[in-house]
């Protein structure tokens, strides 16, 4: 089975995308995940161009990576200044690496109107650059931005810069897709000429994803013979982003046949996605192959139908294979096979099924969505709502203060059993004091409701040509530290959706954990003051 060497840019390239400021804490967590998981090279990020990353590199030799290749960026030197004067290089040796990774100009255009200066002049920058770092024992990738574009303009000076670097002693020549302009069947042939004029050296390709072909130009490099691959998790970097590594690791081992992580490692590639997207305080992308939450996720009754019979009727993989996982979501798109699926052990018979789905149909309609709510659907198939408490009154007061924030009390009184308990509670806002005042009230006689909290709460308006009388969605994810449950309300009243939403969430607790009913049937609805 061939090798393939991934090389990770998440810390360089990644945080050059709009809305990502990794901290040193942040990329240091970041290195140490991509080490545990089995990346071969981790770019560390440019110590010469910024004060974080110098004491990224000082933080790192600190605690050096088990098994990963840690690597300091630069560029070559400037033109006109010796490499022992560079203080760009000085800081790349400063950030004390085994390996380096120094970009060069391949395009003439860049050459002499970004540099400006000569194309010998380029040559020499190259040559010389990488010379010096051989000489101090570095292991040298250098990396041939704009190559593609550079070729199509001039294939012999882009040539001439991969062979400057190459008998100067570079271990790699990486062919870099810097404007995300070129196509696959073009790349393809790029790599192949390229293979063919510089016999036995090792190529490496770095696409952008402009024409959204980053991945499937990194595959096509890869069958046309580099043997290094460059990108980021889940797609991050400028503009468009770069090569997604996550989707080119899976289809390298999965599809293509190649090695390029060790044993075991791909199943670990869901948790590690969600992992840099969390550190990077950006919402991991739900239709991301592989790793999304929706790339297995199905919806429409007919494919759900044939995927019980054999999964692999509307998979491509098994979700397990990269450490995800297949969900069935109801909708009004649903048939009975949604529903046979989605509530699992509860074996509902035909005429139950299509009662059921009949009242999912119905609310969606109204605007519910029970896609990110299976709690509110298993407690509409298990008729639980009402068992456990009902509502005999509730009142939201909020005071908003020329100087200061709005603050809001909520009033409300439940019933439990033959027992009423009326109290009271604070928050920031209306839908706190209510979640706060709900279970201040079950917390006298359900103690473990303690351990239920809000992890998310998302309000979509459905109707906006009604203004301010639109109806609204709420969607309330909850979690007991262990699992999470989603829930659903939907009313013309945010606080009547939000209370919905919120019993749905105490309620699914309750019942899943077995907490003895203490209620009698019959749920009512809040009255809002």
């Amino acid at each position: 089975m061939s090798r393939i060497v991934l090389y990770d840019t998440t810390l360089r390239d990644g945080s050059q995308r709009a809305g990502i400021s990794f901290s040193v804490a942040d990329k240091v967590r970041i290195a140490r995940r991509l080490d545990q998981f089995g990346v071969p090279y981790i770019e560390g990020g440019w110590p010469g161009s910024n004060p974080k990353d110098a004491e990224f590199f000082a933080a790192m030799r600190e605690a050096p990576l088990r098994q990963a290749r840690l690597v300091a960026f630069s560029a070559t030197r400037r033109a006109g200044v010796r490499c022992e004067e560079d203080p760009s290089l000085k800081a790349l040796l400063d950030a004390g690496t085994e390996a380096v990774c120094v970009v060069g100009k391949s395009w003439d255009f860049h050459v002499t109107q970004a540099l400006l200066t000569t194309l010998e002049e380029n040559l020499r920058m190259i040559g010389e650059t990488v010379a010096f770092l051989k000489a101090r024992g570095k292991e040298v990738i250098f990396d041939a931005e704009h190559f593609f574009d550079g070729y199509r303009a001039n294939p012999a000076y882009a040539l001439a810069c991969l062979r400057a670097a190459l008998e100067s002693g570079a271990d790699w020549l990486v062919l870099c897709d810097t404007n995300g302009g070129t196509l696959p069947d073009a790349l393809a042939g790029v790599v192949r000429e390229v293979r063919a004029a510089l016999p036995g050296a090792r190529l490496g390709i770095h696409c952008h994803d402009d024409s959204g072909v980053a991945v499937a130009n990194s595959l096509a490099a890869v069958q046309a013979g580099c043997t290094m691959v460059q990108g980021t998790i889940n797609g991050y970097g400028e503009r468009c982003g770069n090569a997604n590594l996550c989707t080119v690791a899976a289809n390298l081992e999965l599809k293509l046949g190649y090695s390029c992580l060790p044993p075991g490692a791909l199943a670990q590639l869901t948790e590690l996605s969600h992992f840099v997207a969390e550190v990077a305080n950006l919402a991991p992308r739900e239709e991301q192959p592989f790793v999304g939450r929706n790339a297995f996720t199905h919806k429409a009754g007919i494919h759900v139908s044939a995927l019980m019979k054999n999964a692999a009727m509307y998979e491509h993989i098994d979700p397990a294979a990269v450490g995800n996982r297949r969900r069935v979501v109801v909708s009004d798109l649903a048939g009975r096979s949604n529903l046979h699926y989605a509530l699992g052990e509860r074996r509902l018979t035909d005429a139950q099924a299509r009662s059921l789905l009949e009242q999912v149909k119905g609310l969606e309609y109204q605007g519910y969505q029970f896609e990110g709510a299976e709690a509110s659907l298993e407690l509409l198939a298990e008729e639980v709502r009402g068992r456990y408490f009902t509502l005999e009154g509730l009142r939201i007061l909020v005071e908003k203060r020329e100087e200061g924030g709005a603050t809001a009390e909520a009033v409300i009184k439940v019933r439990v059993g033959q027992r009423v308990i009326h109290t009271a509670a604070e928050g920031n806002g209306p839908v706190n004091a209510l979640d706060a005042a709900l279970r201040k009230a079950l917390a006298e006689v359900y103690p473990g409701i303690d351990r239920v909290r809000l992890a998310d709460y998302k309000v979509r308006v459905l109707e906006g040509s009604d203004g301010t009388g639109a109806r609204v969605r709420v969607l309330v994810e909850s979690t007991d530290g262990r699992r999470t449950w989603g829930t659903v309300g939907v009313s013309t009243n945010i606080i009547e959706a939000s209370w919905q939403a919120l019993v749905d969430s105490l309620v699914y607790y309750l019942w899943k954990t077995g907490v003895p009913v203490h209620a009698p049937a019959g749920a009512a609805t809040p009255g809002v003051e």
